[in-house]
């Protein structure tokens, strides 16, 4: 399995204000859309280009290219949903397909509640979004679900991932590529990643609770 995991230094610091337990929701919905621009820059490398029809520039000819990949964006709700609109914006055209997937905060477990996939898969290649891999369980069943449905070329793309999960997503899914930013070494007893981000679908939509 490829993973790649970006160095840049405008990731790495607008992942650092990311972590700041300061940054409000908005601006962290804004951190994590310009995070994902970055990730979708990279995980979509791969993506396969045809040649169009000539066309004129202001100066002369020349042969045109275009995605020739159908495309789909896979976000896992909630947290996966912030990063949609960046992928959106480099691949216009691309299918979404909303994932609903939770881990239990008892056992820790994954929890499918929303699945509308189409009957047959008709995509040449899937971009899986969650900003975060602490334990994986929740990675590994969405990937499950995609391979059962017949999709062959699959992306997973996290913000952050803790050092057991992407590792575990590995043994589980050998034939994946997996795009990142930065890999935490450790979990909490409570599977958060740390230091982490806390609870990326608490931040970006506002749903503190005591």
């Amino acid at each position: 399995m490829d993973i790649k995991v970006i160095s840049h230094p405008l990731y790495l610091h607008k992942l650092s204000l990311l972590r700041d337990e300061r940054v409000r929701p908005k601006q962290f919905r804004e951190l994590v859309t310009e995070l994902s621009n970055i990730i979708g820059i990279t995980a979509t490398e791969s993506l396969d280009l045809t040649t169009v029809k000539t066309l004129n520039s202001p100066i002369g000819k020349f042969t045109g290219v275009k995605i020739k990949d159908k495309v789909g964006v896979f976000p896992i709700m909630r947290a996966g949903n912030g990063m949609v609109d960046a992928f959106l914006n480099l691949v216009p055209a691309a299918r979404v397909h909303h994932l609903g997937l939770f881990r239990d905060k008892k056992t820790l477990l994954p929890v499918e509640y929303y699945n509308k996939l189409p009957a047959a898969c008709q995509l040449d290649i899937g971009f899986v979004l969650d900003p975060l891999i602490a334990t994986a369980g929740t990675a590994i069943a969405a990937v499950n679900m995609l391979k059962d449905w017949g999709l062959k070329r699959i992306v997973f793309c996290s913000l952050l991932v803790s050092k057991s999960g992407v590792e575990a997503l590995r043994e589980a899914h050998p034939d994946i590529q997996i795009v990142t930013g930065f890999i935490d070494e450790d979990l909490t007893d409570k599977g958060y990643i740390y230091p982490g981000v806390g609870d990326a679908g608490d931040r970006l939509f506002k749903t503190f609770y005591d």
